[in-house]
């Protein structure tokens, strides 16, 4: 176990942000992570966070997804002090982080989310780790299943998946794969890329629009920047920034404030 005291850190808030959908709370206490061949738990008091691993796990696997580097303190002081609905909306999910996620993950991940809510997003990547993912035990000896590979999922017909209450999406997931297995797109190549570059060629994807590649963007590359806007995001955009989001003043990092905005409104 490891204990490390982090500011602007909300696990709760985290796992409620929508942008995974395997950290799940635990029926005891605290939350369970399943990320690429990793399993981890979290637990939190204050500012006090403890994690199921080792310091040396900790600071080459953890802080890194965690985005424990990045000063939030400083977004969110940035924010405009005369702009009442952000800085409402920064107070109430002041804890969130933008996790650094698998970015072949968040493309299936996020092509599931179309017209989709939170709770079935969760429930339809469940589903497709249990029928296509590798089973793995965790500590305690309880069975989990990582997340399918391109391969795998390539091998799948559209029919099965849809077996998996995927609907539509079934074809754009089984394309998707397909794509990825045969070299079309690249991922290993995505990470190197600047932002623009990075969205156009995730929209070369089946089933992967505008929307998606801007999540795929901000939740598996990184790039805060990005500013994905759906229903509850465009909502908030015509009733309280008419004239457009100020998005001049906050270059490089709008992506974490679209967090805020989407938590806010979300609940």
């Amino acid at each position: 176990m490891y204990t490390i005291t982090l500011e602007d850190f909300q696990i709760e808030q985290i796992a409620r942000s929508g942008q995974c959908f395997r950290l799940n709370p635990l029926e005891e206490d605290g939350f369970s992570l399943i990320a690429g061949a990793d399993y981890l738990e979290i637990t939190q008091t204050g500012n006090q966070v403890t994690f199921s691993c080792e310091k040396e796990e900790w600071d080459g696997r953890w802080k890194l997804y965690f985005d424990c580097d990045r000063d939030y303190g400083m977004i969110k002081r940035s924010i405009d002090p005369k702009d009442s609905y952000l800085t409402g909306a920064a107070q109430k999910g002041w804890g969130i982080r933008i996790l650094k996620q698998d970015v072949w993950e968040m493309i299936i991940t996020f092509i599931i989310s179309q017209q989709n809510n939170i709770p079935r997003i969760r429930k339809c990547v469940e589903a497709i780790c249990k029928a296509y993912g590798d089973c793995r035990q965790n500590p305690k000896g309880e069975s989990y299943y990582l997340f399918p590979t391109p391969k795998a999922l390539a091998q799948a017909s559209e029919e099965e998946l849809r077996a998996l209450n995927l609907g539509y999406r079934s074809k754009y997931i089984a394309k998707t794969a397909r794509m990825i297995t045969d070299g079309e797109i690249v991922l290993e190549t995505l990470d190197t890329m600047p932002y623009e570059k990075a969205k156009t060629e995730l929209m070369k994807l089946c089933g992967v629009g505008r929307k998606v590649a801007e999540c795929i963007c901000l939740f598996g590359l990184h790039h805060v920047e990005a500013f994905p806007v759906d229903t509850h995001i465009q909502k908030v955009l015509s009733n309280w920034y008419p004239d457009g989001f100020p998005f001049e003043r906050y270059e490089g990092y709008a992506g974490i404030l679209q967090q805020y905005i989407f938590y806010n409104d979300l609940l």
